[in-house]
């Protein structure tokens, strides 16, 4: 009997359950697959800061990586927060030798209150060691300016130009989340290289909702792990994210 496919779920821990690898697991499950999981930190934060952040020690990341690889059918990986390099490098080195899978890396850098996620000299790390593992990477415009070293964007000729910076990183795709921008419509662009950008609009719910960059990400690796394309992939998680930031308020 074939087995359920597995999204291999690498992020930390939220108590208040409000991102992180709860909503990760929740939303593997909405789509009918199931999740397995490497804890890299485990944090105290309640839906308004973060309090406290213990990392977990890399190789103990990398042991859990490596038994759920081997336990279960895993079809795709969403990576999440990691914190450091050492922890980075220990993903990106389980990663390269396991079989090749989707991954879809959501770039925790900071937390929705502020606190930085990743230590300063780690972002370099990323760009080298994981990036050219990834089949797309998910920032938001915050996200995007810290990691190409450029102010936030303003319209799209700048987030262009800052997803250039991450094309030369090696960064096989990027989907740039347009909810911190402003606007009637949130558009999310699909970005890859020498192709023109592909926009995903939905209308600007007036709502603030934590873990929805987990959920999004979370969403496209299980569309991936179905043998969906990138792109129907996104669109799809889209709709998902949507649908559940329209319930929230009604």
């Amino acid at each position: 009997m074939a087995m359920t496919p597995h999204v291999l779920i690498v992020a930390g821990s939220d108590s208040s359950g409000g991102a992180g690898i709860i909503r990760d697991v929740e939303t593997v499950s909405a789509f009918g697959l199931r999740s397995c999981v490497a804890v890299t930190a485990v944090t105290v934060q309640s839906h308004q800061a973060v309090a406290r952040i213990e990392q977990m020690l890399p190789d103990l990341v990398a042991a859990q990586m490596r038994t759920a690889l081997a336990a279960n059918p895993v079809k795709a990986a969403k990576i999440g927060m990691l914190g450091s390099a050492p922890t980075i490098e220990t993903v990106s080195s389980v990663l390269a030798s396991s079989l090749p899978i989707p991954v879809v890396l959501d770039p925790v850098l900071a937390s929705t209150s502020g606190r930085p996620l990743l230590d300063a000299n780690a972002m370099a790390s990323l760009k080298r060691k994981l990036f050219p593992l990834c089949t797309l990477v998910t920032p938001n415009l915050p996200e995007l300016a810290l990691l190409s070293g450029l102010p936030l964007a303003i319209g799209e000729r700048d987030i262009l130009r800052q997803a250039g910076r991450l094309f030369d990183a090696t960064a096989p795709a990027i989907l740039v989340k347009g909810g911190h921008a402003s606007g009637e419509s949130s558009t999310d662009l699909l970005l890859l290289p020498g192709r023109d950008p592909i926009r995903f609009d939905a209308s600007r719910i007036p709502v603030a909702m934590r873990g929805t960059g987990c959920m999004l990400a979370s969403a496209i690796a299980a569309h991936l792990a179905q043998n969906e394309t990138l792109e129907n992939s996104v669109g799809k998680a889209k709709r998902h994210v949507f649908a559940k930031l329209l319930a929230s308020i009604s």
